[in-house]
């Protein structure tokens, strides 16, 4: 009688230790997927400020280039694109876009040199520097947040829980090629 309810208790705790670890690990892969939701979030707002500047820039460039309208044209289209983005690799694609035609743009100031005197323009380009510095950031943040996400998910005994529940890998936040990973220059 006494070893049966040694027994009986033994296997008591272990389904209690089952169950602990079970909602332990559910909740660790939870506390994981917010995790990057936030991660992604910030990538977010910063993207949204740098989408916020380009009207401003693009109006400052077109008071002294009114004849480069193509580029212009290019960076609003650009803008638009990531402001139409709603995954990260579309997100990625619309930002190396943009990338792309804000050196397109930069380059067009340097045949300007009022432009590139004007007060408002150089305020911009800061505004502008320091935004891709905090994307930069961010999309670093991003990325490890989801690697972290990504290997909580497929390691054992997380994996069999995580498929369980519908866990599913996140993508991680391509800068893509390497002509397009560099900032564009803002200094003149």
């Amino acid at each position: 009688m006494v070893i049966g309810i040694i027994i009986a208790v033994a296997v008591v705790v272990l389904l209690l230790l089952i169950v602990v670890a079970f909602v332990s690990m559910y909740n660790g892969l939870v506390k994981g997927r917010n995790f990057v939701e936030n991660a992604w979030g910030q990538i977010e707002v910063q993207l949204k400020r740098r989408f916020d500047l380009i009207p401003n820039l693009v109006e400052t460039v077109k008071g002294y280039a009114t004849h480069e309208k193509g580029t212009l044209e290019s960076v609003i289209a650009a803008r638009t694109a990531g402001l139409n983005a709603s995954t990260p690799h579309e997100a990625a694609e619309a930002s190396n876009m943009l990338t792309s035609t804000l050196k397109s743009l930069f380059a067009v100031a340097e045949a300007y040199p009022d432009l590139k005197a004007n007060t408002n323009f150089l305020d911009l380009q800061n505004q502008l520097k320091d935004t891709e510095n905090k994307i930069a950031y961010a999309r670093q943040f991003y990325n490890d947040t989801v690697t972290k996400y990504n290997i909580m998910i497929q390691t054992v005994p997380r994996n069999i829980v995580a498929k369980m529940f519908g866990f599913e890998r996140k993508e991680l936040f391509d800068a893509g090629p390497a002509e397009v990973r560099e900032a564009p220059k803002v200094q003149f």
